[in-house]
């Protein structure tokens, strides 16, 4: 499956907390019928607009949507019977006078300019997976008659402190990283400590058998794993836009009680980042229908990129009663 391109150009506007952001241009792809029922798809930091491009069981090829398992012909959102969005956050990559202080509600009030600018409304469903989620519950919060049905994944209302806390020590990392003229080190540091929080001990315990694979000073499997992750994520986000999303995270503040679009919670009970409490409390505290879906996996806050089994059935209920 193959998307289509469309943007438009915000230019130079302010932010919420004061911040100027200059020459914005708001990009997001389509996929699925023009005029089919609007889906919007908004994953991680590191997710693109390319949600659902190539073969999903292609490991090969060299663009794979990162949600193609789910977003496909036949699959849970099913790209025979709606039209699918995907947004690229701001700050672009490699954006000059890159703000930090970038928040959910202006990343709401671009992907709403997209959608106005191309009238692609009314939205049938929004689905958010992690910091996508957070962005979902401030566009449910601030644009509540353009959203008929919302899908949270992976996402609370308010960050975890223990998150804010690892989220601080990475943002720490990469500037000594740009303060030492190495941002790119400074970015696969602060990958690897982030994955640690992603995942689980018990994950990390089933996989790796603490193997030696250097000596001198010695290294281990479970150490080059995670240096891995860390090289491919310097490869495609730069030093500033990782600040920025990182802070938005930690800055993130939705009031439950102002979101009454009915709304799906999906939670993996292992995840350190948006944990159950808090996940319950939500459910709680909105003001429309709300439910809460939950599920076990060793892959914690990364389960949303895993753990498609486990979601897809309680996915394919939501979306057959967003479009019924």
């Amino acid at each position: 499956m193959q998307g289509r391109d469309i943007e438009t150009e915000l230019g130079d506007w302010t932010l919420e907390r004061g911040c100027d952001m200059r020459g914005d241009v708001v990009r997001g792809r389509l996929y699925g019928p023009e005029g089919a029922p609007l889906v919007i798809v908004l994953g991680g930091i590191s997710a693109t607009r390319f949600v659902a491009d190539g073969d999903p069981t292609d490991k090969k090829g060299r663009r794979r949507g990162w949600w193609s398992r789910l977003v496909r012909r036949g699959g849970a959102i099913d790209l025979n019977t709606v039209q699918v969005l995907g947004l690229d956050f701001t700050p672009n990559a490699g954006a000059p006078d890159c703000p930090e202080t970038i928040t959910t509600g202006d990343q709401a009030k671009r992907l709403k300019a997209l959608i106005d600018a191309h009238a692609l409304g009314p939205i049938t469903a929004l689905i958010g997976s992690s910091y996508g989620g957070m962005c979902g519950l401030a566009f449910a919060r601030d644009y509540p008659k353009a959203l008929h049905n919302l899908c949270v994944i992976g996402a609370a209302h308010k960050p975890y402190p223990i998150g804010v806390g690892w989220r601080g020590i990475q943002r720490r990392i990469v500037r000594l990283g740009i303060d030492a003229g190495r941002p790119e080190e400074g970015l696969k540091l602060a990958r690897e400590l982030a994955m640690t929080t992603y995942r689980t001990p018990e994950e990390f315990a089933d996989r790796f058998d603490l193997a030696e694979t250097r000596s001198n000073p010695s290294s281990f499997d479970i150490c080059d794993y995670l240096g891995s992750r860390g090289d491919a994520f310097a490869e495609q986000m730069d030093a500033s836009r990782f600040l920025a999303l990182s802070e938005s995270i930690d800055l993130h503040r939705v009031e439950p009680e102002a979101i009454t679009t009915p709304t799906l919670l999906m939670s993996a009970i292992s995840d350190q980042l948006a944990p159950l409490p808090d996940m319950r409390e939500l459910r709680d505290r909105l003001s429309g229908k709300s439910e809460l879906y939950t599920f076990t996996s060793l892959y914690g806050h990364d389960a949303f990129l895993k753990e498609y089994d486990a979601m897809e059935p309680r996915l394919t209920a939501f979306m057959k009663e967003a479009v019924e």
